[in-house]
């Protein structure tokens, strides 16, 4: 049973599954499980590489190539030091605001089993107010076992997690790591809408997104596909801390094509395409410009070849927390466009500029 009961239009007991489990950068093995199950159910064949990445392939009529690409890795840590007293401290695996760990759970992943955790946060009775000082190297994991317990079950290299469930607030569905298992989400339900394409359709969920796009590069390579289409989240600030100038998304108001963030310029050509096509289908859209932040769509754009990429994005609020947020009118909408456009792609439009 689904951690919420809704008449959401997507499959909510799979995003709950692929949210909560863990996959931090270079180890998504929990999440790479789950996704060969689903493109195994929905794919001609499957495979893994080297890297991580997970590629299904749906054959299709001709030999033009389209890669839909979606990282499956979340932010997280590598435990770097143990000291005498039993407290671990940490290395960031991605992008963390410290302001945001302060006495979260989480989960350590030790060859033994995982171990839960707390980070800790003293009181304001003894500290005074430290909180905008904090640096990840003055966070700690707190075990709640003695020192000797501790040395025995936890090794240098460990990984750490948010422990964090997923809940329906409202409209909204919220958790960890909904940055961006919600496209892993997306992208198997369109795989599954689609049977015979026109083109070859690659779904490959990416590895180490969060450490610089280092799983769609090399894919980039490996596939050599004649269109790239990203999916991934991006910024909602929507919120009383932004005037709406300042708005990259909206939640509730569509799905977003990207127009640019700061490692692509998406091709005009593609964007428009998608445009057009949620406009006949009537699928709510908004155009997103995002100032600070890269996706896998850069990746694909790389010294092997240039390469037409386009890229759809779930709206979210509160990025790299673990209260990510997503209105489940977006997602979708995201799933519905990514689906439309694969049906619509039929290998003869001229992305060339």
């Amino acid at each position: 049973m689904s951690a919420f009961e809704t008449d959401f239009e997507f499959d909510t007991d799979l995003l709950v599954e692929l949210t909560e489990a863990s996959g931090v950068p270079g180890y998504e093995d929990r999440i790479r499980e789950i996704v060969r199950r689903e493109l195994s159910a929905a794919t001609d064949t499957v495979r893994s590489d080297a890297m991580g990445n997970v590629i299904g392939t749906l054959d299709g009529t001709s030999d033009y190539n389209v890669v839909v690409a979606t990282h499956m890795d979340e932010i997280g840590f590598m435990v770097r030091h143990i000291n005498d007293e039993g407290f671990l401290t940490m290395d960031a695996l991605g992008g963390w605001d410290p302001r945001v760990l302060r006495a979260q759970r989480v989960t350590v992943h030790t060859d033994d089993g995982d171990l839960p955790g707390v980070i800790g946060s003293t009181p304001p009775h003894t500290d005074g107010d430290d909180s905008d000082e904090q640096s990840i190297e003055d966070v700690y994991v707190d075990l709640g076992l003695d020192a000797e317990t501790v040395e025995e079950r936890v090794n240098v290299g460990d990984l750490i997690t948010m422990d964090q469930s997923t809940r329906q607030v409202g409209d909204h569905v919220t958790g960890k790591a909904i940055d961006n298992r919600v496209s892993v989400c997306a992208m198997v339900a369109a795989a599954r809408q689609l049977t015979a394409p026109d083109v070859t359709i690659h779904f490959a969920a990416t590895v180490q997104e969060e450490v610089g796009l280092r799983g769609a590069s090399a894919l980039g390579v490996d596939l050599d596909p004649d269109l790239a289409i990203a999916l991934d989240t991006t910024v909602a600030n929507d919120v009383p801390t932004h005037q709406a100038k300042e708005h990259v998304t909206e939640l509730g108001e569509g799905t977003a094509i990207k127009l640019k963030d700061s490692g692509v310029i998406t091709n005009p050509k593609v964007h428009r395409r998608l445009q057009s096509v949620a406009e006949e289908t009537e699928i709510p859209h908004q155009l997103e410009i995002l100032p600070s932040g890269r996706t896998d769509t850069a990746g694909f754009q790389t010294t092997h070849g240039a390469k037409p990429v386009g890229a759809i994005s779930v709206p979210t609020r509160y990025l790299h927390t673990v209260t990510e947020s997503v209105h489940h009118a977006d997602l979708t909408a995201t799933i519905d466009l990514l689906t439309a456009f694969l049906k619509s792609e039929t290998g003869e439009h001229d992305y060339r500029l």
